[in-house]
């Protein structure tokens, strides 16, 4: 068996992991967020979404946030862009790196984005021909690969053609996402091997939910399969506002002692990331969910 000798935690907490969040987090306790997690190690951090404020109040503040945290020269700040104003405003306060979004399920693009996947290819279309000419790179989150909430099954040959025509579009990287958490080892085996027959392994990354713990074990594969990009939220914050079922993404926490345990680098100091965790959940008021955090406080 051939493992990564490095991966990559792309940390998600501060949009993917507050964006469910019923009660507004001020703008301060975000920006404390980011910059604490810059103090980790990590070296890519998605800090908000520049989406419409009535769709996700939480995120109302993204230019606050963006103009508030503290840039390290070491450490990627992307942002998720839904369409051309909302990349507009991003770059009206000088982002540097944004990521887009589809799925290959029509019903939860209605749901999500209330268009087609095709309409949102169009919307893609834009954002990322705008982006290329202020040389922005541009992930691509594909979501619901493994299954969706009102689908049910969706075909990997499916998530690989939608895969390919975003790198078509001018994404340089795909996170496959399993949204509602309900894939497992053989079938995200399947699932990264069709994927890997259109788009380069270099170029994939892997986003799970783990509503029915198989997070950690998908995430194994993943790095069997050769994927060296995995997204994760300090404390397992997060789900999907308009994905019914869907749980909290897998926490950092959990993933990097694994990786620690396997000898796989990345960079992050553990004791720091568990304080972030202690942090944000403080200001929650939540306890911390991950199996590591309680084991190793």
């Amino acid at each position: 068996m051939t493992f990564p000798k490095q991966v990559t935690l792309v940390e998600v907490s501060p949009r993917d992991g507050l964006q469910n969040e019923k009660a507004i987090v001020p703008t301060a306790v975000k920006i404390e967020l980011i910059n604490r997690l810059a103090d980790t190690g990590l070296t890519v951090i998605e800090a908000t979404s520049f989406v419409s404020a009535k769709r996700i109040p939480q995120l109302a503040d993204a230019s606050a946030v963006w103009q508030g945290i503290k840039k390290r020269p070491t450490v990627r700040y992307p942002v998720l862009i839904p369409n051309l104003a909302g990349l507009e405003n991003a770059l009206a306060v000088g982002v540097k790196e944004i990521a887009v979004f589809t799925t290959p399920s029509e019903q939860f693009s209605q749901k999500n984005t209330h268009c087609s996947v095709t309409e949102s290819l169009q919307r893609i279309e834009k954002v990322t021909q705008l982006a290329k000419q202020h040389g922005l790179p541009i992930r691509g989150y594909v979501s619901c690969v493994l299954g969706c909430p009102y689908e049910g099954e969706i075909a990997a040959e499916k998530v690989a053609t939608l895969s390919k025509t975003l790198m078509a579009l001018g994404c340089d990287e795909i996170s496959l996402g399993d949204t509602i958490g309900v894939g497992t080892p053989n079938k995200t085996q399947q699932l990264i091997e069709c994927v890997a027959a259109q788009v380069p392994i270099k170029k994939l990354a892997v986003h799970f939910h783990d509503t029915y713990g198989q997070a950690l074990a998908n995430i194994y594969v993943a790095l069997l399969c050769g994927v060296s990009v995995i997204d994760s939220a300090a404390g397992g914050l997060g789900g999907c506002p308009y994905a019914v079922g869907a749980s909290g993404n897998v926490a950092t926490e959990d993933v990097l002692y694994m990786l620690n345990g396997m000898g796989i680098e990345t960079g992050v100091d553990m004791q720091k990331l568990l304080g972030v965790v202690a942090f944000i959940a403080r200001e929650l008021g939540k306890a911390p969910v991950s199996r590591v955090y309680r084991a190793l406080q």
